[in-house]
């Protein structure tokens, strides 16, 4: 097995966990988010970000051309001085969860198609930098990046169904 074919079954995995949770999320509890703490995600907004957790940003390093981003930039709040991230409540909510379920199936099919395009060759060999982190990587750590970029937000998924009490368990998490 190859490093493309490593991280095609990451994607597939990933998504596949994802995309079963989404089975779970109550459509009329979009504005969900945990009531302790700071600077959460609605379950909508979410819902939105694993739109394009992973598919598109493995485009950009396949392409490295980052100008599609410009279409997701948020408003509505001043970046945090110490990571430069806006507050959660600058972000996007998902339409619903059929929309949100057709865009992550969509991404999906766009990180597949990137590593085809990249190809073994450049997953390996190819070095490139994103625009948050200058540090030169190999486009097969880029890409496995954006697989994990995913699978934290999966998590947290898995988690605020599990706050929400919704039957979930460690097979959940991993799409068993």
């Amino acid at each position: 097995m190859n490093i493309s074919e490593l991280l095609k079954k990451q994607v597939e995995d990933s998504y596949g966990a994802t995309l079963a949770m989404l089975d779970l999320v109550d459509e009329t509890a979009l504005d969900w988010k945990p009531a302790t703490g700071d600077n959460w995600m609605t379950m909508g907004q979410l819902l939105r970000h694993l739109e394009h957790s992973c598919g598109l940003i493995a485009a950009c390093f396949v392409a490295n051309d980052w100008s599609v981003l410009a279409q997701f930039a948020e408003s509505g709040g001043e970046p945090d001085p110490e990571t430069g991230l806006l507050p959660a409540s600058a972000m996007s909510p998902c339409e619903n969860v059929a929309a949100a379920r057709a865009a992550i199936e969509a991404d999906k099919a766009k990180a597949l198609a990137a590593i085809d395009e990249a190809g073994e060759e450049r997953i390996i060999n190819e070095q490139g930098v994103a625009p948050w982190n200058p540090t030169p990587r190999t486009l097969g750590f880029n890409l496995l990046e954006c697989v994990q970029h995913l699978n934290s937000h999966k998590a947290q998924l898995f988690y605020y169904l599990k706050l929400q009490g919704k039957p979930v368990h460690t097979g959940t998490l991993w799409g068993m």
